[in-house]
Parts: structure tokens; sequence; C-alpha cells
């Protein structure tokens, strides 16, 4: 779902990105709510409330997840596929090397190589890029989730409350956004057409139903399957970009993509090792 959701912001396209970000965070909020009522997840959603420490950490992750909500969009609106799918490849990678140097974790010497490969194939990016917005696009991305990942790991709130309580810090900024677009004279794109009202109300589906997902298969799975599974949703857009928005792959791009690609081999290696060791 992940991977796909580029085809659906192909379909908002006319949407300004930062009206549709301000719609989605709207969206969200109540989907996310009616997702904790089911689950009856509200002594959890109420003890993260009367935290102070876990609502300062949350109102930092709400600017991060936001700050990656506006770049993606933007970005996927913008034509800027390949990048986008660079920037998720890199997260997995990012994640492993901030736990190093601000959880004190230690890396293998194939984690090691992993990262120093990747960040070959960011540097070859930067060098390679006609102008340097692809490069910052996917350092972005990249950068923001997996500081977004470990602020949420700091906090014991489990992925839709915390969800939940980042939506509605964010709500009044993305109501003030829809109140602007609104008072433009073109008009708020939420409902002038019945269909694209539907589309953007459907935002909030396309946000809070894969990360339930994704949650309840992150207290099934092992680490490393998941780890594993997390590159399907890159190779998608990277797919998406090649045959379906018919993008340009320039010799330095492939080549970055090429370095990304055995960069996460050597990693999804190392977690395979590490699991058959722990099993003998």
């Amino acid at each position: 779902m992940w991977g796909f959701l580029p085809l659906y912001l192909l379909l908002v396209k006319s949407v300004p990105a930062f009206e549709f970000v301000g719609w989605r965070i709207i969206w969200t909020l109540p989907l996310c709510l009616g997702i904790v009522a089911w689950r009856r997840q509200f002594p959890e959603l109420l003890a993260a409330l009367r935290s102070p420490r876990s609502l300062l950490a949350l109102l930092a992750s709400a600017l991060l997840i936001g700050t990656n909500w506006f770049v993606y969009v933007w970005a996927i609106m913008a034509g800027e596929v390949y990048a986008t799918s660079i920037g998720y490849y890199l997260n997995p990678l990012l994640n492993v090397l901030l736990g190093t140097l601000v959880l004190g974790e230690r890396l293998s010497r194939r984690q090691w190589l992993a990262v120093a490969i990747a960040s070959a194939a960011v540097a070859l990016l930067a060098t390679g890029a006609e102008t340097m917005t692809s490069l910052w696009i996917s350092l972005t991305l990249g950068f923001s989730f997996a500081v977004y990942g470990l602020v949420r790991k700091q906090v014991a709130v489990g992925s839709l409350p915390g969800l939940t309580i980042e939506s509605a810090i964010l709500l009044p900024a993305a109501i003030a956004i829809a109140a602007w677009y609104a008072d433009t004279p073109a008009g708020s794109a939420f409902g002038q057409d019945l269909w694209m009202s539907a589309l953007i109300v459907f935002s909030g589906v396309a946000t809070a139903v894969p990360l339930l997902l994704f949650a309840l298969a992150a207290r099934r799975m092992d680490y490393s399957t998941l780890g594993f599974l997390q590159y399907i949703a890159p190779t998608i857009v990277f797919l998406l970009g090649l045959f379906v928005f018919h993008q340009p792959l320039a010799p330095a791009k492939l080549a970055s993509f090429v370095l990304i690609w055995v960069a996460v081999a050597v990693f999804v290696w190392d977690i395979w090792a590490k699991r058959r060791a722990a099993s003998a």
C-alpha cells in the first residue's frame, strides 16, 4: 500500500501539495480515533496525554512526520519519484547509523560496509545530479523518517495512539492551511467536485490503514523479516517511476540505485546471518 501511494497521489495532482497535506491531517485524525475506539486503546491514549515527556516527544515526532508527508507529496507531484525511492531505501540504513551515534549501539563490520556503500551512493547522487533538488528530497525523507523512528522509540506509546496524538497536534496548522486555501481566488480543492472531495477524504484511509497493518504485523514477525519487507515499498516506487511515470534514469542516478541495492543486500545478509547464528 505504501509502495503504490504515488498512483493515488497522481489522482490528486491538481490539489496543491501543501493544501493536500493539510487535508490529509484533517481526515487522518477522525479515522484514527475511530480505530482507537474499535481497538479499545483510549487508556493508552490518555496515559500518553497525561505524560509531559511523552507529549514533548510526540510534538517533535509530529513536526518530523508532517515534514516527511509534505516533502513526499510535493516530490511525487513534482515528478521526483526516484528521489523518494532512494530516500526510503536509505531509511533502514540511517536507522542503523543513528542507533550507533545516538543510542550507543554497535555496528557489525557488514553493517559498517552497508553504511559506507550507501554513503557512496549519496555522494554519487550529489555529484551527478543536474540540480540539488533530488538529493535534498532523498536526504530529507530518509533522515526525517529515521529521526521520527528514533524519537518514537523513546516513547512508550503504540503506533496508532501515537499517530492520533501527532495528528491532533498538527490539526490547528492543518485547519489554518485549509482555511487559507479556501480564502484564495481558486478556492479550496475540497467541496468543488464530488470525486475530488472523496479522493481527499480517502487520504485519511491511505495514511492510517497501512500504518495500523504495519503495527499489527510488527508484533507478529521476526525483526529480520520485517526489515527485509521494508524494502518492498521503495522498490515498487522505483518501478512506478520507470514504467508508469516514465521518468528518465540518468547514468549517475542508476549507479546510485545500484549502490543502494548492494548496500541493502549487505544489510539484509547481516540480519539473516545474525538470525542463523542465534538459532544455532
